[in-house]
């Protein structure tokens, strides 16, 4: 869900008045992981200087995106290390049951 949104952010980054998404993961009372809700960054558009273009307003101006690719594609690596965690997480624990088994067969 994560990458979803980074890569809709980097897709829509020259997007006129674009605001970034971002979504957060909360642990249910069962201790299983689940999505937020998605929210849209808060911090100002980039004003854009363009006198030719169509949204430009009297003063030239127009309201650009909020997405910044730097953040967006340290996100993108963030959830691809922490997916890649759990990948070795799952691994070991089947590792350790497989031990287990050999131990129990002898």
């Amino acid at each position: 869900m994560r990458l979803r949104h980074v890569s809709e952010n980097i897709a829509n980054a020259d997007t006129p008045g674009y605001q970034r998404k971002t979504v957060s993961f909360r642990a249910d009372g069962d201790g299983l992981v689940e999505t937020g809700p998605v929210r849209l960054s808060k911090a100002p558009l980039e004003s854009i200087y363009a006198p030719g273009h169509p949204l430009a307003d009297e003063t030239g101006h127009y309201d650009g995106s909020n997405v910044d690719l730097v953040i967006e594609i340290a996100d993108a690596r963030e959830a691809q290390r922490s997916y890649e965690a759990n990948l070795k997480l799952f691994d070991q624990a089947r590792q350790m049951t497989q031990s287990l088994f050999d131990l129990l067969r002898r």
